[in-house]
Parts: structure tokens; C-alpha cells; sequence
């Protein structure tokens, strides 16, 4: 049985950088006020003509060129997203255009933050079965399209980008080694956009109430996470044979680093073992993993034989994670 190795990656945020001084407007000292509770700094938000789509195609071309690989031998393009460019067709297929993958089958996935993972999970099952070789993954959203920008607890949180993984067969033991998702249905309510589909579609008087804009119940999805990911990372370490303290570092959904300290007194693993760049950029929702990953890969933090637990977790509820060898 094969396995699904990482063969490139590539990343793409927007060029507008949003320092937290941009929310001023919302709380006093927003600077000080975001990063005590959040550890964000700044993130950056899309233009007005720039769509998930576009960051995603371009973070897809930037794993392309440098893993010099030709995009008519991809096999499948996944693209894990909940701000897709319209509700169809699927984000997956304008990609495909874009990079000019014209042998792939692409198609979209929506778990929410946890939807790069579920797309890795999707990715090593189609590798392992065999009928498939090489596989885009990427994790892409633009949330500054669906913020409320009136509600301080959520509008600061988030940022725009695309992280993007190629992943492809290998009889190495090597790449992707254990996975485990999970999702929990009975706690959907907690993160949504409640006028955004067939239930409740859009209408003037929803978006007079900001019913198509992002909500979130910011100190349960808080509680929720320090709970369920210190059990992923000991879990999959257990699938795997080992102790979490020999993994040599652990790539986390960026959604808050109060909630990484949390995680990393839970397992003992010590801070500096967690690769965070949501300083600098916000959570981005799908794209947080794949861009920190692209991101350590090319800094030369994440070098060949370390073992590594990407890891995510978002609305549905979803969660989940996989054991890397890179």
C-alpha cells in the first residue's frame, strides 16, 4: 500500500495588510486589546476584485514551480474552503482552469478551519488505494467577505489566504502516517453564517440584521478546542507508537494563541514546538495549516526526517489531525 508523501507546497496571502489600528473604531486601544487575547497582530484582507479562487490558484501555481511538476499529471484537485466564490460551481474547477490541470477531477470540501485536514484525509485515501497519484490540496478562504464588522469578538479574528500541497504516491514510509478526523453535529450552532443557503436564504431584511455575516460562540468554540486537540495529538501519538514529547514540532489551526498555550500545558510540549504565524496573519480559516506548513517548509524549520502533527478545528463541529513525516 502506498503511501502520500509531501512533494512541494505553496502559499499566497492578499497584499493589504490590516494592522489591528484598523479596528480603533470598534475599541479603545484595539492594538492591545486584540493581541493580549488573541496574539494577533496583523492579517491581511483581499481586494475588492479578489476571490478565494484567485488565492488559491495561486498558491496551487507557487506549488507547481517549485516542485517542477507539470500540471497535467495532477489527478485531483481538492479545494477545502467555506467562502467559496459563489455556492456553485465549485471553487475546485476554476482552479483548475487557472492552473491548467486539464487530467484532474477537482471538486470542493467544507469542514470549516478543519477543512485542509479533512482534504489531506481525503487525499491519503485516494493515494492509498492506488487508483490515484498525485493530489492538490488546497485550503483557501477569504473571510473578510463575511465578517461583521461590528462585532469585536469575531471581525479582528480572521485574515484572507491559500496554502496549497501536493501530495503524491510513494512506497517510502514516509509522508502522511496516521490520521484521525471527527466531527460532533449536535454543536453546529455554535459557528455559522445562519442566512447563507436553502434554510434561511438572503434577503434585505437578513442582511439588515447581519444575518449573512459569520457568527460564532467565541468562549464555547474556546472551550471546546482546548478540550478535544490536546486528545487528537495524544491520540494519533498513540496510533503511532509514541510519546507526543518525540514529535519534533506541531503545526495548529492559528486561531488563537491563548488556546495554544492551553494545548501545549496539557501534552508538555513545549511552546516553542508549535509553528504559529498568526501574528502576522490572522486566522485564515482553512489556509491557516497549509500556510504555516508552506511557510516552515521553505524557512527551513521543517527539515527531512522530522515527525509533525498538523492539526485543525472549526465549525460542524470538526476536528482533527495527521502524523507527518517529512
Amino acid at each position: 500500500m502506498p503511501y502520500a508523501r509531501i512533494l512541494a507546497t505553496g502559499g499566497r496571502v492578499p497584499d493589504r495588510v490590516v494592522s489591528n489600528t484598523f479596528f480603533d473604531y470598534l475599541v479603545e486601544g484595539a492594538d492591545e486589546w486584540i493581541y493580549s487575547r488573541t496574539g494577533i497582530r496583523e492579517r491581511r484582507f483581499a481586494a475588492e476584485s479578489e476571490a478565494t479562487s484567485d488565492l488559491a490558484s495561486a498558491a496551487a501555481l507557487e506549488a507547481l514551480a517549485s516542485g517542477g511538476v507539470d500540471p497535467l499529471s495532477i489527478d485531483c484537485i481538492i479545494v477545502a474552503t467555506s467562502t467559496p466564490d459563489m455556492i456553485l460551481p465549485p471553487t475546485a474547477c476554476m482552479v483548475q482552469k487557472n492552473i491548467g490541470a486539464e487530467n484532474a477531477f477537482a471538486f470542493d470540501m467544507n469542514a470549516v478551519c478543519s477543512g485542509f485536514v479533512f482534504g489531506v484525509e481525503t487525499a491519503d485515501n485516494f493515494i492509498r488505494s492506488g487508483k490515484y497519484r498525485r493530489i492538490m490540496v488546497i485550503g483557501a478562504d477569504a473571510y473578510s467577505k463575511i465578517l461583521d464588522f461590528q462585532d469585536k469578538t469575531t471581525c479582528p479574528l480572521f485574515g484572507d489566504g491559500a496554502g496549497a500541497l501536493l501530495l503524491e504516491a510513494t512506497d517510502e514510509e514516509r509522508g502522511i502516517l496516521q490520521t484521525l478526523i471527527r466531527s460532533d453535529g449536535c454543536r453546529w450552532e455554535m459557528i455559522q453564517v445562519p442566512s447563507s443557503g436553502s434554510r434561511k436564504p438572503i434577503t434585505a431584511e437578513t442582511i439588515a440584521q447581519r444575518e449573512n455575516t459569520f457568527k460564532m460562540a467565541g468562549r464555547s468554540v474556546y472551550t471546546f478546542a482546548t478540550d478535544v486537540i490536546p486528545k487528537v495529538i495524544e491520540q494519533l501519538a498513540a496510533k503511532a507508537g509514541i510519546s507526543p514529547c518525540d514529535l519534533d514540532y506541531i503545526i495548529p489551526h492559528q486561531a488563537n494563541s491563548r488556546i495554544i498555550d492551553v494545548i501545549s500545558k496539557k501534552t508538555g510540549i513545549e511552546p516553542e514546538r508549535f509553528l504559529l504565524n498568526l501574528g502576522k496573519y490572522g486566522n485564515t480559516a482553512a489556509a491557516s495549516v497549509a500556510l504555516a506548513l508552506d511557510e516552515n517548509l521553505r524557512n527551513g524549520t521543517l527539515k527531512e526526517g522530522n515527525l509533525v502533527v498538523m492539526m485543525g478545528f472549526g465549525g460542524g463541529l470538526s476536528w482533527g489531525g495527521h502524523i507527518i513525516r517529512i
